[in-house]
C-alpha cells in the first residue's frame, strides 16, 4: 500500500469524537494567491487622494481667512465704538481734590481718570 491510501482510509477515532476532522499542517494548506492592484491604478488612487487633500486643505485655508477677517472687523468696530465713547465723553476736571473726598460713594464710582493732554500724530 502506498501513502496516500493509508490517509485516506481512516477508521472511527479512537476518543469517540467523529465529528471532529483531522489536522491539517499549515504548509500543507492551499493558499490563494493575494490579489494586487495594478501600479497604474496605485498611481491613480494616490493622484485623486492627493487632489482631495489638496482641496480640503485650500477649503480650511478659506474657512481661516474668513473667521480671522471676521475677527479682526469686530476689533475694529469695538475700536471705533470706544473712540467714539470717549470722544462723546462729557469731561468735568476736578481742580480742588478736596472735592473728591466729599463725594459719595456712588459719585466716586462715576469717577475715571482720563488724560487730557491731545498728543497729534
Amino acid at each position: 500500500m502506498s501513502a496516500s491510501q493509508v490517509t485516506s482510509v481512516k477508521g472511527k477515532p479512537k476518543s469517540g469524537r467523529v465529528w471532529k476532522s483531522s489536522k491539517q499542517r499549515f504548509s500543507s494548506i492551499k493558499k490563494t494567491p493575494a490579489i494586487h492592484v495594478s501600479f497604474e491604478k496605485r498611481q491613480r488612487l494616490k493622484e485623486e487622494r492627493k487632489k482631495c487633500m489638496e482641496l480640503s486643505n485650500e477649503i480650511k485655508q478659506q474657512k481661516a481667512a474668513e473667521k480671522e477677517a471676521k475677527k479682526e472687523r469686530r476689533r475694529e468696530n469695538i475700536r471705533r465704538t470706544q473712540e467714539n465713547e470717549r470722544k462723546a465723553e462729557v469731561v468735568q476736571v476736578i481742580s480742588n481734590p478736596a472735592k473728591i473726598k466729599r463725594m459719595k460713594k456712588k459719585q466716586l464710582r462715576n469717577i475715571v481718570k482720563r488724560d487730557t493732554t491731545k498728543v497729534e500724530k
